[in-house]
């Protein structure tokens, strides 16, 4: 595996300066693993995996090393050092090409935008540290995207879904009081799984949140999740087990220990297969249901704003477009004139 230290500093800037979360670096990681591979020629290259660790200190490795021979190590510092000179002397017409070899490989407008963003906040850095003189992606623009609205529940749907979980279980309970939480609160999944205990306020009807780059907000909660919270933690308690258990984490999973997203998922599939429901719907189809039932019932987009932990009211806005096309399918429907 080939290390790129200068890839390496971006990925610790990002991990302890920026507070990325895991998976957003991660994304970031790969994204510069795929340049790298395409500046080098070789696609099957083995330039490092994604934040792994292994290096002095306990600070994560984008690109650690394992080599068996001091040929090969030699070969390796030969390739990492001709890939980091390379990154450093990039100029627009460099990156324009590299896009252009992404749009003939079938990948979605989306996806290159993405990587294009990946690329602009790590020249943006070396920039910063002096490790380049301009940034060649100055004068690049971002391929325009086709407007997708976000996919969201009824309030049938999201009844059905509420309820499928077994209240009379410790994993039932915990299940159905995560899902009220998030249709209740609108949280992201990578925010409901590092809630603590102590984040919940029963008397304020509250929840303190931990959102991107650790910026943290206080957001309301209802009764009801509220209440599927408590029956969850009353059984917990009672759980003959429950010593053991992670004392500080609110979600945990069969062994005591913090619940992963990925685990959210899981349970989230199996309850929309025992429902008969869309298996498209993810964690996150709770937040934009949470944001769409909000604006349609009255709240200003301000406040869903606030409420979601959006940094611009214009991530917001996409919701005002779901509402708009659903007075003017009421309208057409009722209007004799429509």
């Amino acid at each position: 595996m080939i290390e790129i230290p200068l890839i390496s500093e971006f990925l610790n800037y990002l991990n302890f300066e920026r507070h990325f979360s895991p998976h957003t670096a991660k994304c970031y990681a790969a994204d510069l693993r795929q340049f790298c591979e395409h500046l080098s020629g070789e696609a099957g290259s083995r330039v490092a995996g994604p934040l792994s660790t292994g290096e002095a200190g306990g600070a994560p490795s984008a690109y650690p090393g394992g080599y068996r021979d001091e040929h090969a190590a030699n070969a390796t510092v030969a390739v990492s050092t001709d890939i980091k000179q390379k990154l450093i002397a990039m100029d627009t017409e460099q990156v324009r090409a590299y896009l252009a070899h992404l749009g003939k490989m079938d990948y979605s407008k989306s996806t290159i935008a993405r990587k294009l963003a990946t690329l602009r906040s790590f020249y943006k850095f070396c920039l910063r540290r002096g490790y380049v003189q301009a940034n060649p992606l100055t004068t690049i623009r971002t391929p325009k995207q086709e407007k997708r609205l976000p996919k969201f529940l009824d309030m049938e749907q999201i009844n059905t879904l509420l309820q499928a979980p077994d209240g009379g279980t410790l994993l039932g309970a915990r299940d159905r009081a995560m899902l009220e939480v998030m249709y209740s609160t609108g949280i992201r999944v990578s925010e409901l799984v590092d809630l603590n205990i102590a984040d919940v306020d029963a008397l304020g009807q509250s929840l303190r949140v931990s959102g991107k780059g650790r910026k943290q907000r206080v957001t309301p909660i209802g009764p009801t999740a509220l209440a599927a919270i408590n029956k969850y933690m009353e059984m917990r308690k009672a759980d003959p087990r429950s010593a053991e258990f992670n004392q500080e984490a609110l979600f945990v999973n069969k062994h005591g220990q913090r619940l992963s997203t990925r685990s959210v998922r899981r349970k989230l599939d199996k309850y929309l297969t025992q429902a008969g429901m869309d298996p498209t719907i993810s964690p996150h189809t709770l937040r934009h249901t949470f944001a769409t039932h909000m604006l349609e019932n009255g709240a200003d987009l301000r406040s869903v704003q606030e409420l979601l932990g959006h940094q611009s009211i214009s991530t917001t806005q996409v919701y005002t477009h779901i509402t708009a096309q659903r007075l003017k399918a009421a309208y057409d429907e009722a209007h004799p004139r429509a």
